[in-house]
């Protein structure tokens, strides 16, 4: 790619934090952690922060820093073993390896229970009764202090006692929670006496039937870092206002060490939304086919549509790090794709509409093995042997009946070249009953392979073309952006009213080459002079059903 590498060192804030944190000694290495939940696909926002840590971790090999992979699995109600293994796959995709640190919160569910133990006994925790409406009520707003319930100042005794039997599922979802203690006048919400423990009674993917009361995210995150000994807990800037109580479960409980954390901007996206609620919404919905359609902005979504993972990686670290929100363009990500692509995609020839071209001096049985170059931008990449025969198949668009003066395509009076071949002159062309084109006839000019025409005729551009005879058929699915506008959680009071109707195109019967007929799915290269193409992975096979992806044009043509 013609940017900086992605592998470069390049001192963001929380690097500067990081290398003076060790260089003044508080930790020998730094240890990080991506600490996804597993209750949906993974987006282009977890890239970004999954390039950031395990980003830490190689940066830091050499004083033996690591990036834990650990899932956040405190909510069986939403959370499933397809999501544990879409997670695992996604990361090992973007070529970052956790070893044999992979860690489940529900592995320290005992752990967590005793360290609320803990708080109860230093009175610090509570067992609260209330309702869900009472509860509300006596939390306050930002103008009103919360309000101490009944249970707040209950003995230490019954407290545990009603910790064991929220345990032993003698209350039902609803009926108790544990609230920690801290201060209902605070003006910091998080801290009018947060709840640490919920009753529910679900079937957990890893334990089984073995709890019915689980810890909240906000006590699980904290604990499970000082248990990892996690130097720097790097957070999304939405959790800066819950910072407070996670330095305050870490002093109050008995961990092992003492995390810091950090947090930046998440990654927001024009035309898109990254919220897995809203994901889960379009694929239950059917806005979509799946997580993993192409239009969605999942990691899972864009390989398929035939991103790389050098490209995500490149644009996670050309946005960079900071502490202020802002929306990346999407044109962003698809100049890093392009970059990488056309340093590494070769070059093949499909026509998506095809209007059949006659070589009228060449004969009916005529073949021709010309010899084109795979990648013009790196010729060590080599070239390739396509056949040229008497009937070809053009685009449609690369000729006019009556062309304006800048057209160099073909029309009357006009020359073009054939891609690796010869030039070719117009003689005439055939239309239908309606005026539709159906067939260009043309000459070729010999002896202008490689070479230009005679003198007095000009040849401005080249067209692709692909033999009728060899040509196989394929389906191509022209993807656009998913939705109309920049930001779609801002206009109309529904981000699903803001979806755009044309963001899938199925072309069927384009002409492609042999060659990408029998591909294999993942297959990825440049469709020459209309973009980049993906074989899909779902519905592509090789040698029997041809169906390929559009992963990006040339330029970007979408100006929303």
């Amino acid at each position: 790619m013609s940017d900086t590498d992605p592998k470069s060192k390049r001192l963001d804030f929380i690097r500067e934090i990081i290398t003076e944190d060790l260089a003044q000694g508080k930790h020998e290495t730094s240890i990080t952690r991506f600490p996804p939940e597993p209750n949906g696909y993974l987006h282009l926002g977890h890239a970004k922060s999954i390039c950031l840590n395990f980003g830490l971790a190689e940066e830091n090999a050499a004083s033996g820093a690591k990036c834990h992979l650990r899932f956040d699995d405190t909510n069986p109600a939403k959370e499933s073993e397809e999501y544990v293994a879409s997670i695992k796959e996604d990361v090992a995709w973007l070529g970052f390896d956790w070893g044999e640190d992979l860690y489940f919160a529900s592995d320290y569910f005992e752990f967590f229970y005793e360290c609320a133990v803990h708080l109860i006994k230093e009175g610090l925790a509570y067992v609260d009764l209330s309702t869900l409406e009472e509860l509300r009520g006596a939390r306050g707003d930002v103008n009103t202090p919360g309000t101490p319930t009944p249970f707040r100042e209950v003995s230490v005794e019954e407290n545990l006692e009603r910790f064991v039997a929220m345990r032993e599922g003698k209350f039902q979802a609803g009926e108790a929670v544990l609230r920690a203690k801290i201060d209902l006048a605070s003006s910091n919400m998080n801290l009018r006496d947060p709840v640490l423990y919920r009753v529910m009674h679900e079937h957990h993917h890893n334990t089984g039937d073995k709890w019915c009361l689980y810890p909240m995210y906000d006590f699980a995150h904290p604990l499970e870092d000082a248990l990892e000994h996690i130097t720097h807990s790097l957070c999304t800037l939405e959790f800066e206002n819950h910072r407070p109580l996670y330095d305050w479960v870490i002093e109050n409980c008995p961990v092992p060490s003492a995390p810091r954390q950090i947090e930046f901007a998440r990654l927001n996206l024009t035309y898109t939304v990254l919220s897995k609620r809203k994901l889960l919404r379009l694929v239950e919905e059917g806005h979509v086919s799946g997580w993993d359609d192409p239009r969605m902005p999942t990691i899972s979504g864009v390989r398929r549509r035939g991103y790389t993972k050098e490209a995500i990686q490149h644009f996670c670290h050309r946005i960079g790090l900071t502490k202020m929100n802002s929306r990346s363009d999407f044109a962003l990500l698809e100049d890093s794709l392009r970059q990488n692509l056309n340093d590494v995609a070769p070059r093949r020839m499909a026509v998506l509409d095809p209007v059949k071209l006659v070589l009228v001096n060449y004969g009916e049985d005529q073949e021709e093995a010309l010899e084109v170059v795979n990648n013009p931008a790196h010729q060590e990449e080599g070239s390739r042997e396509v056949t040229l025969t008497r009937e070809l198949w053009i685009e449609r668009d690369d000729f006019m009946e009556d062309p304006p003066k800048k057209f160099f395509r073909l029309g009357p009076g006009r020359t073009v070249r054939l891609r690796g071949g010869y030039c070719i002159t117009y003689v005439d062309h055939k239309n239908d009953e309606s005026g539709k084109l159906t067939e260009v006839h043309c000459e070729i000019i010999p002896g202008t392979i490689g070479a230009s025409p005679p003198e007095g005729i000009k040849c401005r551009t080249a067209i692709h073309w692909v033999s009728a005879k060899y040509a196989a058929d394929a389906e191509i699915r022209l993807y656009d952006r998913l939705f109309v506008r920049q930001n779609p959680d801002k206009g109309k009071p529904d981000f699903i009213a803001e979806l755009n109707p044309e963001s899938l195109e199925v072309v069927e019967g384009a002409k492609v080459e042999p060659a990408l007929a029998t591909c294999e799915p993942g297959y990825i290269c440049q469709f020459e002079r209309i973009g980049y193409f993906c074989a899909d992975n779902r519905d592509h096979v090789a040698g029997e059903k041809p169906v390929f992806n559009r992963s990006v044009g040339l330029r970007d043509s979408w100006n929303g």
